[in-house]
């Protein structure tokens, strides 16, 4: 650290305190802090100091640059993920980490093609019906099941059964309950024994199904499965952990994506012409798939002039940053044409993350695009959706959902 670097500006103590009597969501504090004080801030919660980093150049350092440095710690879905490589640390995550990535990237890709294919023409058929009969359906719902069919025939070789998306409903109810769960570990747990329960049964039958399938191309499970023979450290525990943590990230985050991008276009119909890339990114900057990246200074260092003494918790805000209006003129309106070719926008690495930056940035992040505009591809030429209502507000969980239901209609074409 060198000697001339000065402390990170501080929101005032009685800022916080107001903010606090307000009962205000976190993510208002960490706005208020943004604009009042930069894209470098500092705060204090609690006896630990926290600083919020949305400067794109600070973003980079964290998260791209030195990533030694600033660590995740235990993560708030350990109890649903385990040590599965969303919360895994260290050496256990970057083999963890080696074992998938030739999964979802490059040529591992292609396996896939053929499974988001069919689950993408398993949703428009229904779409299809829905829009000869005019019934009212939950665009959520929808995008909920279509992205948790994906990822299961990615995962198993299987296309998701009626009992299993029933059972594997206790996901979503795990990840929406954890905002409030208690902070003690051993009471969280407790709270959502129940549906904690019905993920590990889910998983040890797709186990077991897996490790008995003769099938030519059976998924990632079986890729776990015989990874055990050389790395013991795959134990059936492991192997569930890795399991949950991919259904939890394949299909929380697209559904979000995907539910929020119809909503977006209800109010911007003008925007459906736009290429699926260019609507996908622009609702990602929007709506990020992890919207916040906590990490943890294990050394002092300094970013951008300003002391981070070791010890201080760093809060990389995408959600914030990708609304910052220095890097993103008119920042709150939905606009695709940011992602049109020759478009101008943000260049600096750290301007625009909506699945992270860095050696622990999303292992699905091809996977995720190809899904969603796969998709688009088919729902789209079937016309516009109305909504019957519209969520209230935003939800701030592992994602940020749309705080409400999302009931729709599909009109018949004339």
């Amino acid at each position: 650290m060198t000697t001339d670097a000065i402390p990170v500006p501080e929101l005032a103590p009685e800022a916080v305190e107001q903010w606090r009597a307000e009962e205000a969501q976190l993510v208002e504090l960490l706005a208020r802090a943004q604009r009042g004080i930069g894209g470098i801030a500092a705060f204090r919660l609690g006896p630990t100091p926290t600083v919020l980093v949305t400067d794109p150049a600070a973003v980079q350092h964290v998260l791209g640059r030195h990533p030694d440095r600033y660590v995740k710690r235990s993560h708030r879905a350990r109890m649903l993920v385990g040590n599965g490589v969303l919360s895994a640390t260290g050496d256990a995550w970057k083999r963890q980490r080696r074992l998938l990535q030739s999964q979802f990237t490059g040529p591992g890709m292609r396996r896939y093609e053929r499974r988001i294919a069919a689950a993408a023409r398993r949703t428009a058929q229904r779409w299809e019906g829905y829009r000869r009969s005019g019934k009212t359906f939950d665009v959520g719902e929808e995008m909920r099941g279509f992205a948790l069919d994906t990822v299961w025939r990615a995962l198993t070789g299987l296309e998701l059964d009626d009992r299993t998306d029933t059972e594997l409903r206790s996901v979503e109810r795990v990840v929406a309950a954890m905002p409030t769960l208690p902070t003690n570990a051993a009471d969280a747990r407790d709270a959502v024994a129940e549906d904690l329960a019905r993920i590990d049964a889910v998983a040890r039958a797709a186990i077991e199904a897996a490790r008995t399938s003769d099938a030519p191309e059976p998924g990632v499970l079986r890729v776990l499965i015989d990874a055990a023979e050389q790395h013991p450290e795959y134990t059936d525990q492991l192997i569930r952990d890795e399991l949950v943590t991919l259904l939890v990230a394949g299909h929380e985050t697209t559904a979000t994506t995907l539910t929020w991008l119809f909503l977006l276009l209800d109010g911007n119909p003008g925007a459906r012409d736009a290429d699926p890339h260019a609507l996908v990114s622009e609702t990602l900057r929007l709506y990020p798939s992890a919207w916040m990246l906590p990490r943890h200074a294990v050394e002092d260092d300094v970013i951008a002039g300003h002391r981070i003494a070791a010890g201080t918790d760093v809060l990389v805000c995408p959600y914030l940053t990708h609304r910052d209006p220095a890097l993103w003129p008119d920042p709150e309106r939905f606009d695709p044409t940011r992602f049109s070719p020759g478009a101008t926008r943000p260049t600096q690495l750290g301007a625009y993350l909506p699945f992270g930056l860095g050696a622990r940035a999303c292992l699905g992040t091809q996977f995720a695009l190809r899904e969603t505009t796969a998709l688009l591809e088919l729902l789209l030429p079937l016309g516009p959706l109305e909504f019957q209502s519209r969520p209230d507000g935003q939800a701030f969980s592992i994602t940020v959902r749309p705080d409400g239901p999302t009931p729709a209609v599909l009109r018949p074409a004339p």
